[in-house]
């Protein structure tokens, strides 16, 4: 959801720095190898309990994910072989960073609670191999509650307020869960139009269950929505503040 909502505002300041990177002669490659070294240590941070440095190395491993496209970009490098080593690095990363937090909670809570951050794990692992496969057949699988960003930011305001941790995983488990369902719809109704009696058959369905699936989907653009609507706000609101020092 945050990906789709601010992206446009995001590429245009890691578009700049991306630029000054590669005049640094840093490649995007480096930078994906750097994130990955980033979330081993922020995993190990998790795990025994120095959910500071967690934050400051999550940080630091997210910000090389956000800067090697535009750094690629940049330096006209953009391929398939590196959105694949992109991809790679994020599941190793995730893994990772949800590791170390099962062994926290093994080690501190309840052996059996190492099974909360695993079933995020694979959650989450779900809905990036839903929209990796979806892709495959040229069909449209972003969106959700539950992306990789909004997961970043759950987990960082997590490891901040350490008596929090388990009561925000429940959620980002919940919401990642619905994340999956959400594109599981939306993948199943383009494959479904693509196909005439699909298609078809799909205009057969009684209209209670069409119209459940039709208003979920309606629900999840029209909060996409309110976000960029929110964030336009935000940005006007800023632009007016500079303006008023100015004059």
């Amino acid at each position: 959801m945050l990906d789709g909502s601010f992206r446009n505002g995001v590429d245009k300041v890691t578009g700049p720095i991306g630029a000054r990177i590669v005049r640094l002669g840093v490649t995007a490659d480096v930078l994906t190898v750097t994130g990955v070294l980033l979330s081993v240590a922020c995993a190990f941070a998790i795990a025994t309990g120095h959910f500071g440095w967690g934050v400051v190395l999550l940080i630091g491993s997210a910000l090389p994910d956000l800067l090697d496209g535009p750094v690629a970009k940049a330096a006209g490098m953009q391929s398939i072989r590196g959105a694949f080593f992109d991809s790679v690095a994020d599941r190793i990363t995730d893994s990772l960073v949800f590791g170390g937090v099962g062994w926290y909670l093994a080690g501190n809570d309840s052996p059996h609670m190492v099974l909360l951050p695993m079933a995020l794990l694979g959650a989450s692992q779900l809905i990036s191999y839903q929209r990796a496969k979806a892709e495959i057949y040229t069909f449209d699988a972003k969106g959700g509650l539950m992306e990789r960003a909004e997961r970043i930011v759950a987990l960082g305001v997590a490891l901040t307020f350490p008596s929090l941790l388990v009561v925000i995983l429940w959620i980002m488990l919940a919401l990642t869960v619905v994340t999956g369902i959400q594109r599981f719809i939306k993948v199943w109704r383009q494959a479904t139009d693509e196909n005439p009696v699909l298609a078809a058959r799909r205009r057969e369905t009684p209209p209670l269950m069409r119209n459940l699936f039709d208003a979920w989907n309606e629900t999840d653009e029209r909060t996409r929505r309110r976000w960029r609507e929110w964030a336009d706000e935000q940005r006007k609101i800023r632009r007016a503040a500079r303006n008023d020092r100015k004059s």
